[in-house]
Order: C-alpha cells, then structure tokens, then sequence
C-alpha cells in the first residue's frame, strides 16, 4: 500500500484548498464563541452552537467519499463536531484527529486595526481570536482528509473530533468520550492539532506537555469595606495576608515553586534534547518582553517551560482600579492561579498539596478559601513509530527542504493525557501551528498561513501512512 503522497502534488492541493478555507475561518473567527470558563450564560448565548454549526456545514462539503459529519450535544454540555469518513478498504484503521472551537476572551488591547473578533490578513498572517488556537484545525483535518480522495490515495478510517470545552480545561471532554466510543474503536494513530512550533522553518512534534492546576483563592478580612484612616493598621490588609500565603508555594525571589508535590525528575532523554536544541536554535521563540528584562538562558529557558512548574496569578477580584480606588480598606482580595505542573506530575496529589499549603492555618485569623478545578494531568509523548517519523518528515521536507523535529511544550491539553489512559500504547502525535510571536490567549494572535499549510499536509501524510498499519 501507498505509504507516502507525492510532495509537489499534495503541496500543489492544499494551497490551493487552504486558501479558499480563509474566507469560512474569516467567519469564524468573527463568532465570540467563548469557552464556558469565561462565559457562564454560554449555552443561553449561543455562541459555541453557531461556531460549531458554521464549522461543520463546511466540513459536510468536502468531497470525500462517504463523509458524515454531525454536531453532537449532551445535555448541559458544550457541542462538538464530529466527522467519519471510512477507510479506502473494509479493514483499515481508524486514525482520529483532534481540534477545538471554543476560545479565549480578548484579554488585553490589541494593536490599531487588529480585534480579536474580526479578521485581518497581513502577509502570511490571518489575525484573529482562534485562528491558530485552535480554529485552523477543522480546516487542517478535512482538507488533509480531501487531499487523501483527490489525490487517489489509500487512506484509513477517519473520526475528526473538534470539541467546545478546550479552554476551560475540558470539562466536557470525558463525557463526549463516552458517548462517542463505538465511533472512535481502537485507533492505530491520534493526532492532536492543538499545539505549537519553536520555528517557522519546519515542521515540529510535541514530545511533552505539562499539566494545570487553576485555583481561586480568597482572602477574607471585612465583611464590607472600611475607611483605610479607621482600619489601617489595625485590620490586616487583605492583599498583605495573601502575598504570605503564596510565599508558601513561591519563592518570590526566584519563582521556585517550593511543594515536592509540583516536581518531578527531569529524563535524561529530555535533557539532551533540550541541550541540543539550545545549541541549535538558541533564543528562537522570543516572546514580548519590555526593553532589559532579564531571561533564563537558552536551555535553562526550554527546561523551565517544559520540564518545571510554574506560579503566574492570571485574574484579580475585589480589586477596583486605579482611577476608582478611594481609600478604603478592602473587604478581601480573591486571584485565580494558574499552575503549571511538569509531565508526569500526579494532578490530584499535586492540586491536594497546593490547597492544604495555602488553607492551613490562616494567617491572623482571616478567612481563606481556595477552591480548585478539575486537575489536568501533563503528557509525555510514546516514542514515535517508524511510520509517524517517516509521514513528519516527508511532508517537512516538502514544505521546508528540511527534516521535521520535537521539542517539549509548555502548555497543556487535556485530551492528549485522556486518551492515553483510554487506549495505552496508542500512537499520539501532537503538532500545530503557534510558533514565535502568535501569542495565543493574549491580543494579536495570527495564524502563520504556511505553517497552518505544512501541518495539513502533514495530516495527510500520517494518514495515508497509518492506512498500512492495520
């Protein structure tokens, strides 16, 4: 069987078909289909249904030979999009591939002429909230799909599964799981089109992800806020008694993170392949930082984002601004946190530890609180099939004249820890499109066009490649 796709001929193909994709992402893009975290009157908005239901009457277009596509909806739960098309023969494999519709919030100001709900095409760029995290990936699965039936070759089972909860840490995810198991049998391949690239000069692999623990702390002090010349100095401040609680997890000085619970050991595997990817690559994904601001050196850099757990307070209540602030003694001061744990960090244990840490007797006396959500386990990738390595760099070279690589990657995607637990050993491939400068969750996100392009040419390569491994 036909193990590769004629590089010219499937560049040639998605091009073409990539580009005409522009004006329906353009589309969506302009949904503010908000993940439910951000949203709590979601399902009364509406959103997250039309960009589903926008998202799958264009799939249902494509021309492939038997394709069904649905939105599927649970009760109370957020929609997903699933696609099937069968294999070229009765006894192929099934490969599933992985994307999410649902979004961030805007989160910031974004630059004049740029919004995070209308689209701006500049070069190779498409601006827009979603574009690359993770709007593309419908788009990328189908037309690598289509490419397979254009251009005649043996192809898999197919299942394309675009969930509505990705943001919010995948509520959803297990439950959809459930009900869409006799869709998705046992897959020879999984590939996850959710994640990011060190450069824009060839194709790159996940091999980790660390995991999140998002905690919202509260401390308590008033029952309503109280002139600050009556109470200061004799009511403790509310922001004072929560610096102290964090300095129980953080070093402030160094941002260490100081549980056991949040740390593991780094692989010897994964440390060479940082070393050689700061010999290479050096300061490659350069991020936004104001004039003088000291960083990590290169490896140190690639260590900590992969491999170290980390502390970033991402939201404030109780807080008034600058302009609205009186003095006033503040009631209480609540922060979300967001901590990232390394791969192979247990979650729950993990999450357990960071609670009793910032609860246990409370400082003077105050109220706190810290309520948790649901603990998402980081991923380490299996070592790669000959397969999978051969399809990465075959549509590598193709795109860029040069072999595809892995690195490990910092954030975290629920699905890829879920599915492992479901099916072990499984071929997991994770790959995407947020390399330097993309800036998901924050303003000014873009989706680089031709790497949006090399990952769907990608797709069709590990597609028809995993055809022959029934």
């Amino acid at each position: 069987m036909q193990e590769h796709l004629d590089g010219a001929r499937l560049k040639t193909f998605v091009d073409e078909h990539f580009e005409s994709a522009l004006g329906p992402l353009a589309e969506y893009v302009r949904v503010p289909c908000l993940s439910p975290a951000f949203d709590e009157d979601w399902a009364d908005r509406g959103e997250l249904r039309r960009a589903a239901r926008l998202l799958a009457e264009w799939a249902a277009a494509r021309a492939v030979p038997g394709l069904v596509v649905d939105l599927v909806e649970l009760p109370g739960r957020t929609p997903v999009v699933l696609a099937e098309a069968p294999g070229s023969q009765s006894s192929a494999p099934t490969v599933l591939v992985y994307g999410h519709l649902d979004k961030q919030p805007p989160l910031g100001e974004w630059a004049p002429g740029l919004g995070p709900f209308e689209p701006v095409r500049r070069g190779d760029r498409l601006y827009g909230r979603g574009t690359g995290d993770d709007g593309y990936a419908v788009f990328a699965a189908l037309l690598a799909l289509e490419a397979t039936a254009a251009l005649g070759a043996g192809r898999p089972r197919v299942v394309v599964l675009i969930e509505g909860s990705e943001e919010s840490g995948s509520p959803d995810l297990e439950a959809y799981l459930d009900k869409l198991a006799p869709h998705l049998e046992r897959p020879v391949l999984v590939v996850c089109l959710d994640s990011g690239c060190l450069t824009w000069d060839r194709l790159w692999v996940t091999t980790s992800l660390r995991g999140a623990l998002l905690c919202d702390l509260r401390v308590e002090v008033l029952t309503e806020g109280v002139h600050s010349g009556l109470a200061g100095g004799v009511v403790p401040s509310s922001f004072r008694l929560l610096r102290q609680l964090l300095s129980r997890v953080e070093d402030e000085r160094t941002g260490e993170l100081l549980l056991p619970e949040l740390h593991v050991p780094l692989p010897e595997a994964e440390r060479r392949r940082i070393e050689d990817l700061a010999d290479e690559f050096g300061e490659a994904d350069d991020l936004p930082v104001v004039p003088g601001l000291v960083l990590p050196a290169p490896a140190d850099r690639l260590r900590r984002k992969a491999w170290e757990p980390a502390l970033a307070v991402t939201g404030i209540d109780g807080v008034p601004s600058t302009g609205q602030a009186g003095n006033v003694l503040r009631p209480f001061t609540t922060v979300r946190l967001s901590v990232r744990i390394p791969p192979g960090c247990d979650a729950a244990a993990a999450g357990r530890a960071l609670v009793d840490a910032l609860t246990h007797d409370p400082p003077e006396g105050a109220r706190v609180t810290a309520q948790l959500a649901a603990p998402a386990d980081g991923w380490l990738a299996p070592e790669p099939a000959p397969f999978v390595t051969a399809a990465l760099d075959a549509a590598s070279l193709a795109a860029f004249d040069r072999p595809a690589m892995s690195y490990g990657e910092g954030g975290t995607i629920p699905f890829l820890a879920a599915l492992g637990r479901r099916f072990p050993g499984v071929q997991l491939v994770a790959t995407g499109v947020l390399g330097p400068e993309s800036n998901a969750h924050g303003p000014n996100e873009f989706l680089h066009v031709p790497m949006a392009k090399a990952v769907t040419a990608a797709t069709a390569q590990l597609l028809v490649a995993a055809a022959g491994q029934g």
